[in-house]
């Protein structure tokens, strides 16, 4: 029970850790600390990847176009394909629509998230903003906060979180689920409260945006 709640606790540690290290913000010892532990622990090195990929997603330009048509056709072309493989004796019938349940499920959690992004982005900017070549490029709000949400977050608890933290949506999702939040009160988010929010549930990624003040 012990080595239990041990292993929990490094995760957890490995987990607040992780962010700072991808960064280069951490110090040599907490980075040669996560590496160590990172080869013993398989979930935490997974993790690890999956944040390594969204960091670099996030450093992207914000206006790349997006083709939500060509993904899902190749999403589902992919589907098409592994049906299309020999089917492998299963003990169950029902495994292949149990497949097809859940990958229902994720298309329409996904398109869930993105009508909650359409929806608080119109609340929050009634008119779009058009830019022209010639303008310059809007500054950022400072103190804005880049968050990645998990897919299977409800509205409902996006909305607590947005509210236990005063925080609202000035921008998002982009290409990789990421939203754009500032303070209600306008001012920086604290060092506290960004750990807090890294550490709250449903909330896969949350760092300052680079480029704010």
């Amino acid at each position: 029970m012990t080595l239990q709640k041990d292993a929990g606790r490094d995760c957890t540690r490995a987990w607040e850790a992780m962010p700072w290290v991808l960064r280069g913000d951490a110090p040599t010892e907490q980075g040669n600390w996560l590496r160590a532990h990172l080869s013993g622990c398989p979930a935490c090195r997974e993790e690890f990847a999956q944040q390594e990929r969204l960091r670099a997603a996030l450093s992207l330009p914000s206006d790349l176009p997006v083709d939500a048509d060509a993904g899902l056709a190749q999403l589902m072309a992919r589907i098409d394909e592994a049906q299309a493989q020999p089917p492998v004796t299963r003990r169950f019938t029902s495994s292949g629509w149990l497949v097809r349940g859940l990958v229902a499920a994720v298309l329409v959690q996904a398109i869930g998230i993105g009508v909650l992004g359409i929806k608080l982005r119109g609340e929050e900017s009634p008119a779009p903003a058009y830019r022209t070549l010639s303008q310059a490029e809007a500054p950022m709000v400072p103190g804005a906060l880049r968050v990645v949400p998990q897919s299977t977050m409800k509205v409902a608890e996006w909305n607590k979180v947005l509210q236990d933290f005063h925080l609202r949506v000035t921008g998002g999702p982009n290409d990789v689920g990421a939203y754009t939040l500032v303070s209600e009160d306008g001012k920086a988010a604290s060092t506290q409260t960004l750990l807090r929010l890294r550490a709250t549930p449903g909330i896969r990624f949350a760092e300052p945006v680079s480029g704010a003040p």
